[in-house]
Protein backbone atom coordinates (compact mmCIF):
# COMPACT_ATOMS: atom_id res chain seq x y z
CA UNK A 1 0.00 0.00 0.00
CA UNK A 2 3.04 2.49 0.70
CA UNK A 3 3.92 1.50 -2.47
CA UNK A 4 1.34 2.31 -3.95
CA UNK A 5 1.07 5.82 -2.33
CA UNK A 6 4.65 6.83 -3.00
CA UNK A 7 4.24 5.67 -6.60
CA UNK A 8 0.85 7.81 -6.54
CA UNK A 9 3.08 10.98 -5.09
CA UNK A 10 5.97 10.84 -7.83
CA UNK A 11 3.52 10.77 -10.77
CA UNK A 12 2.17 13.56 -9.31
CA UNK A 13 5.07 15.38 -8.56
CA UNK A 14 6.04 14.43 -12.41
CA UNK A 15 3.19 16.16 -13.45
CA UNK A 16 3.19 19.12 -11.76
CA UNK A 17 6.73 19.54 -13.13
CA UNK A 18 5.72 18.79 -16.43
CA UNK A 19 2.85 21.44 -15.74
CA UNK A 20 5.35 24.03 -14.85
CA UNK A 21 7.93 23.45 -17.72
CA UNK A 22 4.58 23.84 -19.70
CA UNK A 23 3.83 26.98 -17.92
CA UNK A 24 7.57 28.33 -18.01
CA UNK A 25 8.03 27.75 -22.02
CA UNK A 26 4.68 29.41 -22.64
CA UNK A 27 5.76 32.55 -20.28
CA UNK A 28 8.86 32.30 -22.60
CA UNK A 29 6.77 32.51 -25.77
CA UNK A 30 7.32 36.43 -26.54
CA UNK A 31 5.54 38.45 -29.92
CA UNK A 32 7.28 41.55 -30.95
CA UNK A 33 5.37 43.58 -32.91
CA UNK A 34 6.25 45.49 -35.91
CA UNK A 35 4.37 48.57 -37.85
CA UNK A 36 5.80 48.73 -40.90
CA UNK A 37 4.85 51.16 -44.35
CA UNK A 38 4.63 49.73 -48.04
CA UNK A 39 2.19 47.48 -47.66
CA UNK A 40 1.52 47.85 -51.08
CA UNK A 41 5.06 47.16 -52.28
CA UNK A 42 5.02 42.96 -52.26
CA UNK A 43 8.60 42.54 -52.53
CA UNK A 44 9.38 44.54 -49.69
CA UNK A 45 6.73 42.79 -47.94
CA UNK A 46 8.31 39.57 -48.17
CA UNK A 47 11.51 40.48 -47.65
CA UNK A 48 11.03 42.12 -44.49
CA UNK A 49 8.53 39.04 -43.26
CA UNK A 50 11.81 36.99 -44.02
CA UNK A 51 14.09 39.07 -41.59
CA UNK A 52 11.08 37.99 -39.43
CA UNK A 53 11.12 34.55 -39.74
CA UNK A 54 14.84 34.54 -39.89
CA UNK A 55 14.66 35.80 -36.29
CA UNK A 56 11.92 33.29 -35.02
CA UNK A 57 14.33 30.80 -36.17
CA UNK A 58 17.23 31.73 -34.08
CA UNK A 59 15.19 32.56 -31.29
CA UNK A 60 12.82 30.23 -30.14
CA UNK A 61 9.79 30.93 -28.51
CA UNK A 62 9.99 34.81 -30.03
CA UNK A 63 7.20 35.61 -32.43
CA UNK A 64 7.50 38.34 -34.83
CA UNK A 65 4.11 40.20 -35.66
CA UNK A 66 4.48 42.65 -38.69
CA UNK A 67 1.26 44.88 -38.79
CA UNK A 68 1.32 46.39 -42.47
CA UNK A 69 -0.05 49.56 -43.19
CA UNK A 70 -0.07 52.92 -45.94
CA UNK A 71 2.26 55.77 -45.28
CA UNK A 72 -1.15 58.15 -43.83
CA UNK A 73 -2.75 54.90 -41.77
CA UNK A 74 0.56 54.52 -40.79
CA UNK A 75 1.12 58.31 -39.38
CA UNK A 76 -2.10 58.14 -37.96
CA UNK A 77 -1.60 55.13 -35.80
CA UNK A 78 1.66 56.21 -34.29
CA UNK A 79 0.03 59.35 -33.42
CA UNK A 80 -1.99 57.83 -31.45
CA UNK A 81 -0.66 55.09 -29.91
CA UNK A 82 2.95 56.85 -28.94
CA UNK A 83 1.70 59.43 -26.92
CA UNK A 84 0.05 57.10 -24.79
CA UNK A 85 3.24 54.96 -24.07
CA UNK A 86 1.68 52.38 -26.46
CA UNK A 87 2.31 51.42 -30.20
CA UNK A 88 4.64 48.45 -31.52
CA UNK A 89 8.16 47.84 -30.31
CA UNK A 90 9.26 48.26 -33.58
CA UNK A 91 8.06 51.01 -36.51
CA UNK A 92 8.77 52.38 -39.65
CA UNK A 93 9.67 56.05 -39.93
CA UNK A 94 11.64 58.09 -42.38
CA UNK A 95 14.74 60.93 -42.08
CA UNK A 96 12.55 63.92 -42.23
CA UNK A 97 10.15 62.55 -38.85
CA UNK A 98 12.90 63.65 -36.46
CA UNK A 99 10.16 64.56 -34.32
CA UNK A 100 9.93 61.20 -32.66
CA UNK A 101 13.16 62.10 -30.99
CA UNK A 102 12.04 65.39 -29.48
CA UNK A 103 9.03 64.14 -28.28
CA UNK A 104 10.84 60.84 -26.57
CA UNK A 105 9.44 58.01 -28.89
CA UNK A 106 12.05 56.03 -29.77
CA UNK A 107 15.50 55.18 -28.19
CA UNK A 108 18.92 55.37 -28.90
CA UNK A 109 20.48 52.64 -31.11
CA UNK A 110 24.50 53.48 -30.85
CA UNK A 111 24.84 50.24 -28.84
CA UNK A 112 21.87 48.34 -29.98
CA UNK A 113 22.37 47.89 -33.97
CA UNK A 114 25.16 46.13 -35.50
CA UNK A 115 26.34 48.89 -37.39
CA UNK A 116 29.17 47.14 -38.81
CA UNK A 117 26.78 46.48 -41.80
CA UNK A 118 25.14 49.78 -42.36
CA UNK A 119 27.30 52.24 -44.66
CA UNK A 120 28.29 55.44 -42.67
CA UNK A 121 27.21 58.01 -44.46
CA UNK A 122 23.57 56.71 -44.02
CA UNK A 123 24.14 55.98 -40.34
CA UNK A 124 25.03 59.86 -40.44
CA UNK A 125 21.90 60.43 -41.28
CA UNK A 126 20.41 59.66 -38.53
CA UNK A 127 22.66 61.00 -35.94
CA UNK A 128 21.50 63.82 -34.16
CA UNK A 129 22.76 65.25 -30.91
CA UNK A 130 25.50 62.92 -30.92
CA UNK A 131 23.59 59.31 -30.86
CA UNK A 132 21.99 57.09 -33.65
CA UNK A 133 17.86 57.08 -33.75
CA UNK A 134 17.18 55.24 -36.60
CA UNK A 135 18.32 52.76 -38.77
CA UNK A 136 18.48 52.62 -42.46
CA UNK A 137 17.18 50.22 -44.73
CA UNK A 138 16.70 51.75 -47.99
CA UNK A 139 18.61 53.80 -50.21
CA UNK A 140 17.58 55.85 -52.98
CA UNK A 141 19.15 58.64 -55.69
CA UNK A 142 16.64 60.67 -57.76
CA UNK A 143 16.27 60.27 -60.75
CA UNK A 144 14.79 61.08 -63.59
CA UNK A 145 12.94 58.25 -65.76
CA UNK A 146 11.27 58.51 -69.47
CA UNK A 147 9.68 56.65 -71.99
CA UNK A 148 12.39 55.76 -74.72
CA UNK A 149 9.64 55.26 -77.36
CA UNK A 150 7.97 58.25 -76.70
CA UNK A 151 10.83 60.28 -76.98
CA UNK A 152 11.48 59.04 -79.91
CA UNK A 153 8.28 59.50 -81.36
CA UNK A 154 9.14 63.52 -80.74
CA UNK A 155 12.03 63.31 -82.87
CA UNK A 156 14.32 63.78 -80.17
CA UNK A 157 17.71 61.44 -79.08
CA UNK A 158 19.03 61.55 -76.01
CA UNK A 159 22.55 62.93 -75.63
CA UNK A 160 25.52 60.61 -75.42
CA UNK A 161 25.84 61.93 -71.56
CA UNK A 162 22.23 61.35 -71.50
CA UNK A 163 21.78 64.99 -70.19
CA UNK A 164 20.52 67.66 -71.49
CA UNK A 165 21.04 71.50 -71.08
CA UNK A 166 18.56 73.81 -69.62
CA UNK A 167 17.28 75.16 -73.28
CA UNK A 168 17.02 71.70 -74.88
CA UNK A 169 15.14 70.71 -71.65
CA UNK A 170 12.80 73.60 -71.93
CA UNK A 171 12.42 72.65 -75.41
CA UNK A 172 11.74 69.31 -75.19
CA UNK A 173 8.76 70.03 -72.41
CA UNK A 174 7.24 72.62 -75.37
CA UNK A 175 7.31 69.39 -77.87
CA UNK A 176 5.41 67.37 -75.36
CA UNK A 177 2.83 69.78 -75.03
CA UNK A 178 2.57 70.24 -78.59
CA UNK A 179 2.26 67.02 -78.95
CA UNK A 180 -0.62 66.47 -76.75
CA UNK A 181 1.44 64.65 -73.96
CA UNK A 182 2.21 65.00 -70.30
CA UNK A 183 5.94 66.16 -70.34
CA UNK A 184 6.17 64.98 -66.74
CA UNK A 185 4.03 63.01 -64.71
CA UNK A 186 4.20 64.71 -60.77
CA UNK A 187 1.22 65.02 -57.91
CA UNK A 188 1.57 66.24 -54.50
CA UNK A 189 -1.83 65.25 -53.44
CA UNK A 190 -0.10 63.35 -50.62
CA UNK A 191 3.38 63.97 -50.09
CA UNK A 192 5.01 67.24 -49.12
CA UNK A 193 8.54 66.44 -51.63
CA UNK A 194 7.74 65.18 -55.20
CA UNK A 195 6.74 68.98 -56.99
CA UNK A 196 10.26 70.09 -55.74
CA UNK A 197 12.26 67.02 -57.42
CA UNK A 198 12.92 69.17 -60.77
CA UNK A 199 13.92 72.37 -59.14
CA UNK A 200 15.85 71.16 -56.23
CA UNK A 201 18.42 68.76 -58.52
CA UNK A 202 18.42 71.94 -60.51
CA UNK A 203 19.61 74.28 -57.38
CA UNK A 204 22.04 71.14 -56.44
CA UNK A 205 23.53 71.91 -59.99
CA UNK A 206 23.88 75.01 -60.15
CA UNK A 207 25.47 75.97 -57.03
CA UNK A 208 27.30 72.94 -56.31
CA UNK A 209 26.85 70.57 -52.85
CA UNK A 210 28.84 73.00 -50.40
CA UNK A 211 26.46 76.45 -51.40
CA UNK A 212 23.76 74.24 -51.96
CA UNK A 213 24.04 72.65 -48.42
CA UNK A 214 24.08 76.70 -47.48
CA UNK A 215 20.93 76.91 -49.17
CA UNK A 216 19.44 74.47 -46.98
CA UNK A 217 20.85 75.46 -43.98
CA UNK A 218 19.55 79.02 -43.86
CA UNK A 219 23.30 80.39 -44.83
CA UNK A 220 23.11 81.35 -48.54
CA UNK A 221 20.01 84.02 -49.59
CA UNK A 222 16.97 82.33 -52.04
CA UNK A 223 17.77 85.92 -53.50
CA UNK A 224 21.11 84.89 -54.40
CA UNK A 225 21.14 85.58 -58.71
CA UNK A 226 21.84 81.35 -59.16
CA UNK A 227 18.96 80.55 -57.07
CA UNK A 228 17.06 83.21 -58.78
CA UNK A 229 17.89 81.89 -62.07
CA UNK A 230 17.06 78.79 -61.51
CA UNK A 231 13.31 79.48 -59.80
CA UNK A 232 13.12 81.81 -63.66
CA UNK A 233 13.61 78.92 -65.80
CA UNK A 234 11.28 76.50 -63.63
CA UNK A 235 8.74 78.89 -63.81
CA UNK A 236 9.49 79.00 -67.59
CA UNK A 237 8.58 74.78 -67.79
CA UNK A 238 5.40 75.84 -65.39
CA UNK A 239 4.13 77.68 -67.97
CA UNK A 240 5.24 75.61 -70.66
CA UNK A 241 2.74 72.88 -69.60
CA UNK A 242 5.26 70.53 -68.02
CA UNK A 243 2.88 69.42 -64.92
CA UNK A 244 -0.43 67.55 -65.00
CA UNK A 245 -3.55 69.41 -64.56
CA UNK A 246 -4.23 67.68 -61.38
CA UNK A 247 -1.05 67.73 -60.07
CA UNK A 248 -2.17 69.68 -56.88
CA UNK A 249 -4.20 66.44 -55.92
CA UNK A 250 -2.64 64.11 -57.99
CA UNK A 251 -1.07 61.40 -55.51
CA UNK A 252 2.18 59.75 -55.55
CA UNK A 253 0.80 56.18 -56.22
CA UNK A 254 -0.97 57.35 -58.65
CA UNK A 255 1.89 59.55 -60.36
CA UNK A 256 3.67 56.06 -61.07
CA UNK A 257 0.61 54.80 -63.20
CA UNK A 258 0.14 58.30 -64.79
CA UNK A 259 3.93 57.71 -66.05
CA UNK A 260 3.76 54.11 -67.52
CA UNK A 261 -0.27 53.20 -67.76
CA UNK A 262 -2.66 55.96 -68.44
CA UNK A 263 -2.91 58.77 -69.52
CA UNK A 264 1.03 58.27 -70.23
CA UNK A 265 3.96 61.25 -69.98
CA UNK A 266 7.39 61.40 -70.91
CA UNK A 267 9.39 61.83 -67.96
CA UNK A 268 8.84 60.92 -64.57
CA UNK A 269 11.19 62.68 -61.96
CA UNK A 270 11.46 60.07 -58.90
CA UNK A 271 13.28 58.64 -56.24
CA UNK A 272 14.63 55.03 -57.51
CA UNK A 273 12.46 53.87 -54.50
CA UNK A 274 10.23 53.80 -58.26
CA UNK A 275 10.78 50.10 -58.38
CA UNK A 276 8.80 48.97 -55.47
CA UNK A 277 5.22 50.23 -57.34
CA UNK A 278 6.52 49.75 -60.58
CA UNK A 279 8.27 46.27 -60.72
CA UNK A 280 4.95 44.71 -59.32
CA UNK A 281 2.59 42.51 -61.74
CA UNK A 282 0.86 44.54 -64.08
CA UNK A 283 -2.67 43.87 -62.50
CA UNK A 284 -1.28 45.03 -59.36
CA UNK A 285 -0.67 48.04 -60.49
CA UNK A 286 2.87 47.75 -61.83
CA UNK A 287 4.07 48.57 -65.22
CA UNK A 288 4.16 46.32 -68.32
CA UNK A 289 7.17 44.20 -68.99
CA UNK A 290 7.47 45.53 -72.14
CA UNK A 291 7.56 49.16 -70.95
CA UNK A 292 10.50 50.89 -72.17
CA UNK A 293 11.93 52.64 -69.45
CA UNK A 294 14.92 54.51 -69.64
CA UNK A 295 16.96 56.77 -67.10
CA UNK A 296 18.36 60.14 -68.22
CA UNK A 297 19.97 62.70 -66.08
CA UNK A 298 18.70 66.06 -64.63
CA UNK A 299 19.26 68.68 -67.39
CA UNK A 300 22.60 70.70 -67.04
CA UNK A 301 22.10 73.95 -65.49
CA UNK A 302 24.37 76.88 -67.66
CA UNK A 303 27.24 78.09 -65.50
CA UNK A 304 26.34 74.59 -63.41
CA UNK A 305 29.06 74.75 -60.42
CA UNK A 306 28.31 70.71 -60.50
CA UNK A 307 26.29 69.25 -62.91
CA UNK A 308 27.18 65.73 -62.17
CA UNK A 309 26.15 66.78 -58.60
CA UNK A 310 23.26 64.35 -57.46
CA UNK A 311 20.88 63.48 -54.40
CA UNK A 312 21.31 60.13 -52.76
CA UNK A 313 19.34 60.07 -49.34
CA UNK A 314 18.04 57.03 -46.92
CA UNK A 315 14.11 56.50 -47.17
CA UNK A 316 12.82 53.83 -44.86
CA UNK A 317 14.17 53.24 -42.01
CA UNK A 318 13.51 51.42 -38.86
CA UNK A 319 13.17 52.99 -34.68
CA UNK A 320 12.68 51.04 -31.67
CA UNK A 321 9.70 52.01 -28.75
CA UNK A 322 10.55 53.92 -25.87
CA UNK A 323 8.16 52.25 -24.78
CA UNK A 324 9.05 48.86 -25.82
CA UNK A 325 8.92 46.26 -23.07
CA UNK A 326 11.56 43.71 -25.64
CA UNK A 327 14.17 46.41 -26.91
CA UNK A 328 16.75 44.23 -26.91
CA UNK A 329 15.14 41.71 -28.61
CA UNK A 330 13.64 44.78 -31.36
CA UNK A 331 17.55 45.33 -31.82
CA UNK A 332 18.35 41.94 -33.13
CA UNK A 333 15.00 42.27 -35.73
CA UNK A 334 16.67 45.34 -36.42
CA UNK A 335 20.29 43.34 -37.13
CA UNK A 336 17.86 40.94 -38.77
CA UNK A 337 16.88 43.39 -41.45
CA UNK A 338 20.37 44.60 -42.02
CA UNK A 339 22.19 41.30 -42.76
CA UNK A 340 24.31 41.18 -45.76
CA UNK A 341 22.40 38.68 -47.09
CA UNK A 342 18.93 40.60 -46.38
CA UNK A 343 20.64 43.49 -48.07
CA UNK A 344 21.54 41.43 -51.20
CA UNK A 345 17.86 40.26 -51.59
CA UNK A 346 16.78 43.71 -51.53
CA UNK A 347 18.87 44.63 -54.60
CA UNK A 348 18.12 41.42 -56.66
CA UNK A 349 14.10 41.60 -55.82
CA UNK A 350 13.53 45.65 -55.47
CA UNK A 351 16.11 46.64 -57.66
CA UNK A 352 17.14 49.70 -55.54
CA UNK A 353 20.13 50.65 -53.23
CA UNK A 354 20.34 49.88 -49.56
CA UNK A 355 21.86 51.47 -47.21
CA UNK A 356 22.90 47.87 -46.21
CA UNK A 357 26.80 46.60 -47.19
CA UNK A 358 26.21 43.44 -49.47
CA UNK A 359 29.75 43.23 -50.67
CA UNK A 360 29.58 42.29 -54.69
CA UNK A 361 26.08 41.68 -56.64
CA UNK A 362 25.01 40.63 -59.91
CA UNK A 363 22.35 41.36 -61.43
CA UNK A 364 20.00 38.81 -62.57
CA UNK A 365 16.46 38.74 -63.77
CA UNK A 366 14.15 40.29 -66.19
CA UNK A 367 15.16 43.75 -64.72
CA UNK A 368 18.66 43.56 -64.67
CA UNK A 369 18.85 45.58 -67.99
CA UNK A 370 16.80 48.41 -65.87
CA UNK A 371 19.31 48.07 -62.71
CA UNK A 372 22.65 48.12 -64.94
CA UNK A 373 21.23 51.47 -66.51
CA UNK A 374 20.63 53.16 -62.99
CA UNK A 375 24.33 52.07 -62.06
CA UNK A 376 25.41 53.86 -65.44
CA UNK A 377 23.76 56.90 -64.27
CA UNK A 378 26.13 56.96 -61.07
CA UNK A 379 28.87 56.81 -63.01
CA UNK A 380 31.48 59.86 -62.25
CA UNK A 381 28.40 61.39 -59.89
CA UNK A 382 29.53 63.57 -56.97
CA UNK A 383 26.63 62.81 -54.20
CA UNK A 384 24.82 65.61 -52.12
CA UNK A 385 22.98 63.27 -49.34
CA UNK A 386 19.99 64.15 -48.38
CA UNK A 387 16.47 65.48 -49.62
CA UNK A 388 15.45 69.49 -49.12
CA UNK A 389 12.65 67.30 -46.98
CA UNK A 390 14.94 65.63 -44.59
CA UNK A 391 16.89 68.32 -43.75
CA UNK A 392 14.89 71.49 -43.56
CA UNK A 393 13.47 72.38 -40.28
CA UNK A 394 10.23 74.67 -38.45
CA UNK A 395 8.91 77.62 -40.40
CA UNK A 396 11.59 77.00 -43.79
CA UNK A 397 10.14 72.93 -43.48
CA UNK A 398 6.70 74.64 -43.98
CA UNK A 399 7.75 77.16 -46.84
CA UNK A 400 9.35 74.22 -48.60
CA UNK A 401 6.19 72.17 -48.34
CA UNK A 402 4.04 74.63 -49.57
CA UNK A 403 6.02 76.81 -51.55
CA UNK A 404 8.83 74.55 -53.56
CA UNK A 405 6.54 71.83 -53.50
CA UNK A 406 3.51 73.00 -54.03
CA UNK A 407 2.42 76.72 -55.20
CA UNK A 408 5.55 77.49 -57.17
CA UNK A 409 5.87 74.03 -59.63
CA UNK A 410 1.73 74.21 -59.23
CA UNK A 411 1.69 77.86 -61.31
CA UNK A 412 0.24 79.33 -58.02
CA UNK A 413 3.39 81.71 -57.49
CA UNK A 414 5.26 84.34 -59.58
CA UNK A 415 9.30 83.68 -59.38
CA UNK A 416 9.42 87.00 -56.97
CA UNK A 417 6.74 86.10 -54.72
CA UNK A 418 8.23 82.56 -54.37
CA UNK A 419 11.75 83.92 -53.62
CA UNK A 420 10.82 86.08 -51.16
CA UNK A 421 8.75 83.46 -49.38
CA UNK A 422 11.25 81.44 -49.17
CA UNK A 423 13.98 83.87 -48.23
CA UNK A 424 11.25 84.93 -45.07
CA UNK A 425 10.80 81.42 -44.38
CA UNK A 426 14.78 79.97 -44.72
CA UNK A 427 17.54 82.64 -44.54
CA UNK A 428 19.07 83.48 -40.83
CA UNK A 429 20.99 86.04 -42.71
Amino acid sequence: MMKQIVTMQLAAVAVTLALGVGIAAKADDVTLTVWSHEADEPAKVALREKAARNLEASHPGVHVKITWYEKDGLSAALKTALPAGQGPDVFYLEPDQTDYITAGYIVPLDSLVNWNNIYDWAKQVWTHDGKVWGMPQEAYTVELYYNKDTLAKLGVTLPANAQFTQSEFLDLVKKARAAGMTPIAQGVGDRPYPGAYILAEALLRKLGTDDYGKLLNGQLSFEDPRVVAVFTWVKQLVDAGAYPKNFMTLKLGESHHYFYQKPGSLMFPMGSFYTGRAFVPVDQGGQSPDFPLGVMQFPAMDGGACNECKTIAVGASFAINAASKHQDLAAEYLNALSTPEIGKQWIETIYLQTAVKTGATEFSGPYAPYFTELMKRQEGAKYFTGMPIDILQGQCKDAFVQIMNSGFPGGLLSVDDAVKQMNQGCYKG
